[in-house]
């Protein structure tokens, strides 16, 4: 699995979301033609069945989720993931979507 960003995410997201809370993600946001994902992933369709949130097969890691219809201009990577990656570094906006 690669995930190749035109640059480090300024901020990452830390959603309360049931999700992305059991899950730990720190979400950083692109427009998906900037974000290039190779190798293989799952996608899980919850809620409203708006998004997908993808995961690796093998390790089963949360790599991005991704729109299923209407183009929100942007999608989420989980900044986790990234070589190098220093929570610490960016600012950490708190999003409030909890169920």
């Amino acid at each position: 699995m690669r995930i190749e960003l035109p640059h480090r995410p300024e901020w990452v997201a830390d959603c309360n979301c049931s999700l992305c809370r059991r899950l730990a993600w720190r979400v950083a946001y692109f427009p998906p033609d900037d974000v290039s994902i190779t190798g293989e992933t799952v996608a899980y369709v919850w809620g409203d069945r708006m998004i997908g949130i993808h995961h690796c097969p093998t390790c089963g890691c949360g790599t991005h989720w991704a729109t299923l219809g209407e183009d929100f201009g942007r999608m989420g990577v989980n900044a986790r993931l990234l070589d190098g990656f220093d929570e610490a570094s960016v600012e950490i906006r708190r999003f409030d979507n909890a169920d």
